[in-house]
This record gives structure tokens, C-alpha cells and sequence, in this order.
């Protein structure tokens, strides 16, 4: 086995050690979010914990949640180690809509109020759309359109309630040229893309702005899911060659809630490095039929 191969094939650590979370420079001023609070959801990894981190770096209140409580845990001390921060968490699942609502009421209790909603969580895993399940199939909508949904409209009822504005960046992917491999999160997020479009317009006179951040291919804890060798291709989905970074993601949702986004609803944000435009993503790998000789 040649050393590509050796390296291609063995553990790698993806994403960004909390560490670099806490002290890498920001592109916006530390108390650009002072005395507003997020609610982020799927914040205990991944994108999500990388937001977490730099809401909390902008003056934030912060509340994260998702179905593992140790990994919420982890983000929490972590921030409160390296930011001298404290952050809300609480387990549960986003596909149950009465425990979306508990959510909501939590973050209300514990910060007293929410500016803007920042829908992360999901899954997915790769296989051939052939070979779904119906429980795969269910799962993976369940949680990545039907939670997503739960989570807008119990946020946006509590601001129609109150009087209030607000803001909801959900989290998506590049669908625009499909997914091969992963056509269950396709169908998903397309899904949530245009609900965000629609529900935009029927909610602007509630001063309530919806918005999507589309990642491409992103150096998260993700790629964990995926053999090494069909992660590493990853970065040449694109013409840049290159993986974006949790930094990318997280500075977009920035962009979207600050001021800097407070003419933009019902737009999706596109963060690829030009996959949108030219690249093949593949996450298991190309099959032989579409891989082109002496390419």
C-alpha cells in the first residue's frame, strides 16, 4: 500500500477543536449580538457548535439543543471554559413538536426572549435511493424538513404572539443539480429552501425574515460519516479545490441576523467554493459508469 493510500485510508480528525473556536479572529465586532439571544438547533457538533461558539465570542445568549445531552454538554463547558460564557442546552428531539414547543418556552424562561433561530440539526447517510428503506426514508425527512418546520412555526408563533420580530436562518445544501447518493436529504432540504421562500412572504408583515445558508463541501465533524478516502475527494467538488471551514458557515449565519442582512428574506446564501457552478460531489464514492477516461 502506497503512502497516499496509507493516508487516504487511515483516522483523520475533522473540523475545529474547540480552541480555535474561542480565539480564531472574526470578521465582525464583539458585541454585535449583545442582549439578543439565539437558539441553535443540532449545536452540540458540527456547524452547530461552531455557532454556538461564535454567537456566544458576539455577546450572544445562546441556547442549544439536540438529542445527545452529553455532546450539548461538551459544547456548554467548552464555552464556558475558553468564552467565560454559560449557554443554554436541552435534549430532545426536533421531531416532536410538543418537545419543540417545550424549547421554545424553555429559552424564553431562562433568557426571556428569542431574536433568532437557527435551524442545524439533521442527518443523512449515503447509499443508493434504489436501496432506501422506508424507515431510512422517513427518518432522514422526519428530522431534516418535518423538524425543521416544527421549529419556524413554533418560533414564529411566539413572535405573532408577542408583537415581535424575528429572524430564522435554516441551514441547507446544494440541491440545485441534485444529490446523487443522498436523494432522501435532497428532497429534504429542497423542501425546506422553498417553505423558507414561501412562508418569507406570508411573514414579512409580521417583520419575521427567513433565510437559508447552502454549505458545499465544509471540514466538519460530518465527514466522519463517510470512508476517508470518499472524504478527502470532497474537495474537488469544486474548482477551488479546497474543503470550506465551520468558520464559513457560522460567519454566514452572522451575516444573515446582523444588520448587514436586514433587507434580505427568502434567500438561500450559497457557501461552496463554486460547486453551485462546476464539480461532482459523490459521498460514496463515483461509481465507474460516470467516471470519464483519461479524466
Amino acid at each position: 500500500m502506497n503512502d497516499t493510500v496509507k493516508e487516504a485510508s487511515a483516522p483523520k480528525s475533522w473540523g475545529m477543536a474547540d480552541e480555535e473556536l474561542a480565539s480564531r479572529p472574526l470578521a465582525f465586532r464583539e458585541d454585535l449580538f449583545a442582549g439578543q439571544t439565539f437558539l441553535v438547533s443540532g449545536g452540540g457538533s458540527g456547524f452547530g457548535r461552531a455557532i454556538a461558539y461564535v454567537c456566544a465570542r458576539l455577546g450572544a445568549n445562546v441556547m442549544i439543543c439536540g438529542r445527545r445531552p452529553e455532546k450539548l454538554e461538551e459544547t456548554a463547558a467548552g464555552i464556558r471554559r475558553l468564552l467565560r460564557r454559560e449557554i443554554g442546552t436541552m435534549a430532545m428531539s426536533i421531531r416532536d413538536p410538543d418537545a419543540v414547543q417545550g424549547l421554545i418556552d424553555a429559552t424564553y424562561a431562562r433568557f426571556g426572549r428569542l431574536d433568532t433561530l437557527v435551524n442545524n440539526a439533521g442527518g443523512q447517510y449515503p447509499q443508493a435511493a434504489i436501496d432506501f428503506s422506508v424507515k431510512g426514508w422517513l427518518a432522514v425527512i422526519d428530522t431534516n424538513l418535518n423538524g425543521t418546520w416544527y421549529m419556524m412555526q413554533a418560533a414564529a408563533r411566539r413572535w405573532q404572539r408577542e408583537a415581535l420580530p424575528g429572524n430564522i436562518v435554516n441551514i441547507v445544501a446544494m440541491v440545485w443539480r441534485g444529490m446523487p447518493q443522498v436523494a432522501h436529504t435532497c428532497a429534504a432540504r429542497a423542501g425546506v429552501i422553498y417553505l423558507s421562500k414561501t412562508v418569507s412572504t406570508e411573514w414579512a408583515p409580521l417583520k419575521i425574515r427567513v433565510n437559508c445558508v447552502a454549505s458545499g463541501s465544509i471540514d466538519s465533524e460530518g465527514l466522519n460519516v463517510y470512508e476517508r478516502a470518499d472524504a478527502e475527494m470532497f474537495r474537488y467538488s469544486n474548482p477551488m479545490h479546497e474543503l470550506g471551514d465551520m468558520f464559513d458557515i457560522a460567519q454566514a449565519v452572522v451575516y444573515l441576523s446582523a444588520p448587514t442582512g436586514k433587507f434580505i428574506t427568502g434567500e438561500v446564501l450559497v457557501v461552496d467554493g463554486g460547486n453551485n457552478q462546476f464539480g461532482d460531489v459523490w459521498p460514496g464514492g463515483m461509481p465507474d459508469y460516470y467516471k470519464v477516461p483519461q479524466r
